[in-house]
């Protein structure tokens, strides 16, 4: 039913503000030593790639190269299992507006090259494919500031080697905010993800932003990210590949962002809590790069991620 609701409100806005009788929004910059063009000079978020977006839509596509580093060990029902070596995943998220408040948004995709060291399988394939809708009902270019609404959808298309491709797919309902004063950016995003079967975990997150532009080719930032398990998986028998499809019943915590697990035993360890630091460099008026290392704040033994490298190239057109 809430799903509906939103579904609908969302639908309302959309055909409100494509209506004939709306005026277009005229951007204008703040005063922030950028390129003259306030949707330009915007840095989207680096961590948690599939859920963490900025607020106001445009039409960009954006390559991604994450590699991930994986506990030595992870706590189980079966005890400490040592895991420990790589994960690559190389993505590409694009969006497309339909006007200045609503676009289209393919949040995930891409292929997993999975590489642990020991108790798990060397496996690749597919990521499940993730896109929706992203509308702005708050847009203030004058003041730097926004808010949105996002809906995605992810459909379990991927292959189970890799963690992916179990269950009936999800909803995520997401609200993100921007700020821009002068050379700095704040941004946040909050939202849920609510699977259609309970082969997988309901989760929710929370996640920051902070950035200020030193020179176009340095923009250093910071990002938070507090994941949060609402209601645990069923811990069904999954990913067959991977120690016989017993990780969904012994692990004793979810895979958040890009992984999940449908771990039973997810109330164990409800939290994982990232940080990461890295900067920004604008190439062109119209295109961006970053790259930035994140870190657990809570015991990787009760998370997948010992370390993240992110790389990106944004495009905005």
């Amino acid at each position: 039913m809430k799903t509906t609701l939103f579904t609908l409100t969302l639908a309302g806005l959309a055909a409100a503000n494509l209506s004939a009788g709306t005026a277009p929004i005229e951007y204008s910059a703040p005063s922030s030593g950028g390129s003259g063009d306030w949707i330009q000079d915007l840095r989207r978020p680096m961590t948690n790639p599939t859920l963490f977006d900025l607020a106001v839509p445009s039409t960009n596509i954006r390559p991604i190269f994450v590699h991930h580093l994986l506990p030595g060990t992870v706590n189980t029902t079966a005890g400490d299992l040592p895991v420990d070596g790589d994960v690559q995943v190389y993505a590409l998220q694009f969006e497309y507006a339909l006007s200045d408040r609503l676009s289209i948004v393919a949040t995930k995709d891409g292929y997993v090259d999975f590489n642990p060291d020991a108790t798990l399988s060397s496996e690749s394939g597919f990521a499940n494919l993730g896109g929706g809708l992203k509308y702005a009902f708050h847009l203030d270019p004058a003041a730097g500031t926004a808010l949105s609404g996002s809906m995605t959808f992810e459909f379990p298309t991927g292959n189970s080697d890799v963690f992916q491709g179990e269950g009936d797919g999800s909803v995520n309902l997401i609200l993100s905010g921007l700020k821009v004063m002068d050379e700095w950016q704040f941004a946040a995003g909050a939202g849920v993800s609510i699977p259609f079967s309970n082969d997988q975990s309901t989760n929710g997150f929370l996640s920051l932003h902070a950035s200020r532009e030193i020179t176009p080719w340095f923009i250093p930032l910071v990002e938070l990210n507090w994941y949060q398990v609402l209601d645990a998986g069923n811990g069904r028998n999954n990913f067959a590949a991977q120690a016989g499809g017993a990780v969904p019943a012994i692990v004793e915590f979810e895979g958040h962002d890009f992984f999940n697990l449908g771990a039973a035993n997810a109330e164990n360890h409800r939290s994982m809590v990232t940080a990461a630091v890295g900067f920004r460099s604008r190439i062109t008026d119209s295109i961006q790069t970053g790259i930035a290392y994140e870190i657990p704040l809570t015991d990787e033994e009760n998370s997948v991620i010992d370390g993240r490298l992110t790389v990106d190239l944004v495009w905005r057109f």
